[in-house]
């Protein structure tokens, strides 16, 4: 049984105009190649709708916040459709109890009502439904009866703001959909304890995109101008994952290197000591458009994670990203799975030191180990994986119509 031709619904926690792409907009533009996708935006809550007044994410939902007939944004994708849900009461403050259980089921209710609406004036028709990482709408799928409900678990909870109540909605959606995906082996081990159908995809990368700094014609991004080589970058978000105290040793032990770290820092670690650091400069947020102008810049690209009990659960996406362009990878080594599925072609490393002596390494770069990385990169694309998660989807959806 293949999956096309099929109406899946995506609800879920990234919105899909995000500073940076994100796996589950991502999953949803590449399974809109062969199917009908309706992403289901994070809804804005009256808080934010207050906050965001008059940004661009704002203005491009604005026609459709209060419309029964105007309800979502046509992308560029033939087969891809943004709804848009009237905007939501802010709830995550309640405490844990009745009250916070009643507001979710409230929220559900707001969103579910819109959903239905669309699926009315679509005519929409045995649907799957997938979860993408919203734990906070954990029983949405019994307001809309799709035949077959799938949670999407890309990221552990680790923030007070998610664990506040997302342990226990989380547990709720594992427990109730059909079929768990999850981004890392530690999350599939630990989700399969709840639900028995729960299978382990790894992210992968958009190497069509990445590979755009492999062109000889591209400029290097503006933004690294002026920079003194060689050059060690990273791009992504900068929060708790980073390993400040590893990266604070590195830069000291290499003060003829200059670090760039590019990407949306969050607020409470913009005042980190690891950026008082003489060599290292932030740049702030840019495009996903202007990633492989950014990457062509950096001579080494870095993932300097933590190593922790939430770490090892991390695929991060800028792994093949990085390999996509070419750039050699240095990385600590958070999570011993990945070496499974980049070999030989990226250093892990166990402290600063070896940090330090694999970027040195990195810097005598060869066309044949480049060649090699982009090899390995070419094996985990989204294609590859889309694939996966769709003869899963498929075995999963055959399985329920045939009993």
């Amino acid at each position: 049984m293949e999956l096309k031709n099929r109406h899946i619904i995506i609800f879920s926690q990234m919105q899909f105009d995000g500073r940076l792409e994100s796996t589950n907009y991502i999953m949803a533009k590449h399974l809109a190649k062969d199917n009908y996708v309706y992403y289901v935006d994070r809804p804005f809550t009256w808080k934010d709708y207050i906050k965001f007044k008059n940004t661009p994410e704002y203005k491009i939902r604005k026609p459709h916040f209060f419309s029964s007939v105007n309800s979502y944004i046509q992308t560029d994708i033939p087969n891809l459709k943004i709804i848009i849900s009237p905007p939501v009461p802010s709830i995550n403050m309640l405490p844990e109890g009745p009250l916070y259980r009643a507001t979710v089921k409230l929220n559900e209710l707001i969103v579910a009502t819109r959903l239905k609406k669309v699926i009315k004036q679509l005519n929409i028709r045995n649907y799957i439904y997938i979860n993408s990482y919203n734990y906070t709408y954990p029983t949405f799928h019994h307001l809309i009866k799709p035949i077959l409900t799938v949670y999407h678990c890309v990221d552990p909870l680790i923030e007070y703001y998610q664990t506040k109540h997302g342990i226990i909605s989380e547990d709720i959606v594992v427990k109730s959909v059909d079929l768990v995906l999850c981004t890392s082996k530690q999350l599939r081990d630990s989700k399969k304890k709840l639900n028995h159908n729960t299978h382990f995809i790894p992210n992968a990368a958009n190497i069509s995109h990445s590979q755009k700094a492999l062109d000889p014609q591209l400029p290097v991004a503006e933004i690294l101008s002026g920079i003194k080589k060689p050059l060690i970058g990273y791009f992504g978000n900068i929060e708790r994952r980073i390993d400040y105290h590893l990266l604070t040793e590195v830069m000291r032990q290499n003060p003829d290197k200059n670090f760039v770290f590019v990407g949306p820092v969050d607020i409470d670690y913009v005042d980190n000591d690891a950026f008082k650091e003489p060599n290292i400069s932030l740049k702030g947020a840019v495009s996903y458009e202007q990633m492989p102008s950014v990457l062509k810049g950096f001579d080494v690209a870095i993932i300097p994670f933590k190593k922790d009990e939430v770490s090892s659960a991390i695929f991060p996406l800028k792994l093949f990203e990085y390999m996509g362009s070419g750039r050699p990878v240095v990385s600590t080594d958070f999570n011993t799975d990945l070496g499974d599925f980049t070999g030989d072609t990226v250093a892990y490393c166990k402290d600063a030191t070896a940090f330090s002596a694999a970027m040195e390494a990195a810097l005598n770069d060869t066309p044949d180990l480049q060649k090699k990385r982009l090899a390995v990169a070419a094996e985990n694309t989204w294609e590859h994986r889309i694939v996966e998660i769709e003869n899963l989807l498929a075995l999963n959806l055959e399985s329920k119509l045939n009993n």
